[in-house]
């Protein structure tokens, strides 16, 4: 009987001990930003989230290229954005082409162009001898250049990339930076800076900009979510109203598409066309 009875008291606090070991350390929320949404997951999860998201890119085999913010390629220049997209044969469509190694998505590759063209002046079409164009290549991680660099300009787009991670992309492409580094962000966010991984505080720094003298958007598709870059699994930013949806990755805000039609003129493309 004794034996017995040591033996289920040892049972019963080895259960103990793994299910306290399974809790989240400093952790009490239930969800995290998986593509930029707030997810509920379990703790196995939630650790690989918080260092990598589908909006970084972390390899580009046999290309050595220099990356900002993640997701953000830096030409050779350096430079933000070299142009807009220039219009083709008084239309302003952007030609893109679809490596084979990422032709099985086409349909998510197409949904993300569809998101930015239901609710603004910009067209795309597929290539047929353009010597300008998005070329989508698979990648580990998402990523574009910042505005139109000219030739085939590539958008790296990984497995992992959801249609709005890579619209999130195609809109850096267009020329827009990500809502997060704006000079004004402090009046909206909290950058929770200690939380942030080390040698990554350079995803939150200011980016100077024409901000087109519109109205910070915490909702912008071009927003980080509050677990970006966290070496712990704690938020790296905080919104000031904690009542609204950032880092969403499903559509674009009324202030993205305002943004998007504004850089391109796109009232004056309209009453032309």
């Amino acid at each position: 009987m004794y034996i017995h009875s040591c033996t289920m008291f040892c049972f019963l606090i080895l259960i103990w001990i793994v299910r306290v070991g399974s809790i989240p350390i400093k952790n009490s929320a239930s969800t995290v930003s998986v593509n930029g949404t707030a997810t509920p997951v379990g703790s196995h999860l939630r650790k690989s989230n918080w260092v990598t998201h589908a909006e970084t890119l972390k390899e580009i085999s046999d290309v050595s290229l220099a990356v900002a913010e993640g997701d953000i390629l830096l030409s050779d220049e350096r430079l933000a954005v070299k142009s807009l997209w220039p219009a083709i044969n008084g239309i302003l469509s952007i030609p893109y082409m679809i490596s084979p190694g990422v032709a099985n998505r086409r349909d998510t590759i197409l949904a993300a162009f569809k998101m930015i063209s239901d609710s603004t002046c910009i067209r795309f079409h597929e290539y047929t001898n353009e010597d300008n164009y998005l070329n989508v290549i698979p990648a580990k991680g998402c990523a574009s250049y910042v505005g139109f660099q000219g030739g085939a300009q590539p958008l790296y787009f990984d497995s992992i990339c959801s249609s709005g991670n890579l619209c999130h992309e195609v809109i850096h492409a267009l020329g827009l930076h990500h809502e997060h580094t704006r000079p004004d962000r402090d009046h909206y966010i909290t950058i929770q800076w200690d939380e942030v991984i080390p040698g990554k505080e350079s995803n939150f720094v200011f980016k100077q900009g024409d901000t087109q003298n519109l109205a910070y958007d915490v909702e912008s598709i071009m927003h980080y979510g509050s677990h970006y870059f966290s070496k712990n699994g704690n938020p790296t930013i905080i919104p000031k109203n904690n009542e609204v949806n950032m880092g969403q990755r499903t559509h674009l805000s009324p202030l993205d598409i305002i943004r998007i039609n504004k850089l391109y003129h796109c009232g004056e493309w309209q009453r032309e066309n």
